[in-house]
């Protein structure tokens, strides 16, 4: 019993392993697609998912327009192939991607259908968002007081950032007593 407590006592504390990236020969590292830097060591469609306004459904559907196989390394993809790849995710209307993948089915102002990705799809979420402060809709009211828009209840959530709950009885007593303070000297004039 006693030699068992020694040994345990003797274990050195390992260091925590860092994940390290893997380095496969023949496959880029970081490929540069639609202004987002991808790993190139996982999957074609797992890879997709980085970028910003690509759904999962999207990211299976974009290889297979491009005509690429979905299980293939991102990084294993010729230039040729890499800019097939991009261009489907620019225009995907323009090779037959079904509208109920996108994310802009009708646009409010052209009526078109598009996708949009990456940084242009933050500044239209922002554009859109002024938009509706501008012309005081419900939508934007909500967005300017910083409440939330589609309906939620308030009673109990959303209650970061206001003063809330009711105030203790001391500081409802020195807050009274201030009042009183403020009001007496009116009074006199």
């Amino acid at each position: 019993m006693v030699e068992k407590k020694e040994i345990k006592s003797q274990k050195i504390p390992q260091k925590p392993q860092i994940k390290k990236q893997k380095v496969i020969e023949g496959v880029r590292g970081i490929v540069h697609i639609a202004e987002t830097d991808l790993d190139g060591t996982k999957k074609v469609s797992h890879a997709l998912l980085k970028i910003k306004g690509i759904s999962h459904a999207l990211a299976r559907a974009i290889p297979y327009f491009a005509g690429i196989n979905h299980n293939e390394l991102l990084g294993k993809l010729s230039d040729e192939q890499l800019e097939k790849l991009e261009d489907v995710i620019l225009n995907p209307v323009k090779y037959g991607i079904p509208s109920h993948l996108l994310n802009r089915r009708s646009d409010p102002f052209t009526g078109e259908v598009k996708h949009l990705v990456a940084s242009e799809l933050t500044i239209t979420t922002k554009s859109d968002i002024d938009f509706m402060k501008k012309i005081r809709c419900y939508k934007g009211i909500r967005h300017e007081l910083g409440l939330p828009v589609r309906g939620q209840r308030t009673r109990s959530s959303f209650r970061k950032g206001i003063l809330v709950g009711v105030t203790k009885k001391k500081q409802q007593t020195k807050q009274a007593s201030q009042e009183t303070k403020q009001e007496k000297p009116a009074e006199k004039k």
